[in-house]
This record gives structure tokens, sequence and C-alpha cells, in this order.
């Protein structure tokens, strides 16, 4: 006897399943690895699917021909090649793009149109950029269908898909239009804060509420938190500094009591003193405001005092400014920002020029 060991995969059982079957407009391989990173967008957003390639959450087929015109106005297409299981979408675009030219060099030697073969299934080697057949693709009869008798026809009315549409979040071309239009954005911020998720798209709408200004809450959310984040390893739901908490650190700014070189400290002192766990709060700002001596400074004599010595101690560049040298005046700022602490660099800037033109 011998023995016959079955071995079954049960690691997707009751795992739904949705395919999306796109209408064939796409011209370009670029314009397909766009549609899929906005389509992934889309389901994460509706939290259908984490949508991770390499875990199989997401997988990719792209059917892919050519229309070609010829010099006496006829329009050729080639057969349809269906490339399979595509695992990220770059490998969707360098696949499409050897696709292009494979076929349009087949059609040169042989003149092959679509209907004259069958459809052609092939894989893709990313190690060489290149597809290469697996098979000729099935017909309906091939699969076997037959009709399933526990399987009965869903019918939706039109009332449960409005419930529904209702209940469904702010789609994210919807998100980066609106938030374009509130804030006064371009085109590349708006990309760059719902392209990161719903939670973090709401991270950023709370701050700038809070601090009454787009332009500034984007550079630090995009540049600043998204930065921390990625060296921490964490997620925007992680991040210890809590919108509300970054969005009246800004307010600050906007307020003018705290210089953006102080809000940077200040930023960089809260998460120093985080411990593992701790979700800071918007006391601790003002606390270290005080405590650093953080707060702008109005008081022009200390100003006026710090510019007259430190001009008195660089007659070069004072000299180079003068001269017609604008960033010599750089380092004469930096010099007096040092001395005294919370003053306003667009203010002292301009006062050690209206210094020197007096000079």
């Amino acid at each position: 006897f011998r023995r016959v060991l079955f071995r079954s995969d049960l690691n997707r059982a009751g795992t739904p399943l949705v395919e999306i079957v796109s209408q064939p407009d796409l011209r370009t391989p670029a314009e397909a690895r766009r549609y899929l990173e906005e389509l992934r967008l889309l389901l994460t957003y509706l939290e259908v699917s984490d949508c991770n390639m390499q875990e199989g959450s997401l997988r990719c087929d792209a059917n892919v021909n050519l229309h070609i015109h010829t010099d006496d106005g006829h329009k050729i297409a080639t057969p349809i090649v269906e490339v399979k299981n595509l695992n990220s979408f770059r490998n969707v675009e360098l696949a499409l793009e050897y696709e292009e030219k494979r076929q349009l060099e087949q059609w040169q030697k042989t003149g092959q149109k679509i209907g004259d073969v069958a459809k052609e299934t092939r894989g893709f080697d990313a190690a060489r950029g290149v597809t290469f057949a697996q098979r000729g693709k099935e017909e309906a009869s091939d699969y076997r269908y037959f009709p399933d008798p526990d399987l009965t026809p869903v019918i939706v009315s039109e009332a449960y898909l409005d419930e529904v549409r209702q209940s469904l979040c702010e789609f994210p071309a919807d998100r980066r239009k609106r938030l374009a239009g509130a804030w006064q954005l371009s085109p590349y911020d708006v990309g760059v804060i719902v392209g990161q998720g719903r939670d973090f798209a709401d991270y950023f709408e709370e701050v700038a509420g809070l601090c009454h200004d787009g332009k500034q809450a984007c550079n630090w959310v995009t540049q600043d938190v998204l930065r921390e984040m990625n060296e921490r390893g964490q997620t925007i739901r992680e991040f210890p500094l809590r919108g509300a908490v970054l969005g009246n650190l800004l307010n600050r700014i906007t307020q003018k009591q705290i210089t953006i070189k102080s809000a940077r400290e200040v930023f960089a002192t809260l998460l120093s003193e985080t411990h593992a766990g701790q979700v800071l709060s918007s006391q601790h700002i003002d606390q270290i405001i005080a405590e650093k001596g953080l707060a702008l400074v109005t008081d022009t004599g200390a100003i006026d005092s710090a510019i007259a010595e430190v001009l008195a101690k660089n007659p070069k560049m004072v000299a180079d400014f003068k001269g017609g040298k604008q960033g010599a005046i750089g380092p004469l700022v930096g010099q007096v920002m040092k001395a005294v602490k919370g003053a306003d660099p667009a203010a002292v800037r301009n006062l050690i020029a209206e210094k020197i033109g007096q000079m």
C-alpha cells in the first residue's frame, strides 16, 4: 500500500474576494499605475482592505493590447494579452511598458490582429523586466462553470444603495479638492496629505483648524511630523504629539507669541520628553516656552543693543552687505538671534538692513 497525503491550505477560508474590472480606457503604463494607486487609496479610505500587495491582500492582472494607426488611415488592434499576478504597481507599469514594445515588434513580424489568435496569458519576470508566455486563455467552457443551487441571486434596492452611499466617508479625490480650496494648498501638498490615509488627513485638518494657517500646518505635518513618524516607525495614531497639541503650538506662531525657530525647539522638547505610551497635552507648551525663554521678544531696546554689538564686531560683513552681497546679512541675523533668543528673525533682518543703511 502507498500512503497518499493531501494538504489543504485553508488560510484564506472565509475571506471575501472582490474583483474590480476597470473599463478599457487606460492609455499608458503610467496612467494604469496611477489608476491603481488611486484605487488602493480609495479602498483603504473605505476600510475595505489594507491593500498590502506583498501579503496578497491586493493583486492585479493587466489586460493589454495596442491600437496601431497605419499610414492609410486604418486602426489595427493587436491580440489581447493578460499579464497575471503582478505584485506591485511598479511591476504593472514595467510589464505594460515591455508589452507595448513586444506587441509592436510581434505585429511588425506577423501582422496578427485581434481575433487571429487566442488570447494569451503571460507572466512577468521582475528581475529581467520581461513578460513570458504561460498558456492560451481559456474560454468560459474551459472553466467548467456550473450553477450552484445554494447561491441565490442578490438583488439590491436603490434605497439600500442610497443608504450605503450616505454612510461612506469622503472620497480621496473629493477631499483633495476640498482641502486645496479651503486652505489654498497646491496639488502636491494635498496629494501628500490625502495620500497618507484618512487618519493623517484628519490630523492635518485638526492642526490647520486650530492654528488657522493651512500652509503652516501643511509644512509641519508633511515634513516634521512625517519625518518623526518614519524615524519612530509609528502611525499617526501612535504619534505622541496629538493634533490638538501641535495645532495649539502653531497657533502661537500665528499669534506672534513665538517664532518658527522657537516652535521647532518646543516641538523637539515635547517629543524628547515623551515616554512610551504617553500622550502629550497642550499644557506642556507654555511650560517649555517659559523654562527656555522662548517667548517672542518685543523689547526693541534689547534687540537694538544686540544689533549694535554684532555690527561693531563684524565690519567686513557690514561692508560686504553695503557692497551688494545680500547673503552677508544672514550670519549677522544669526548672531543677533543667538544673543536675543525669541527675537523675530524677519524683524531683526529688517532692523539690521536699516542700521547698515544709516552707517
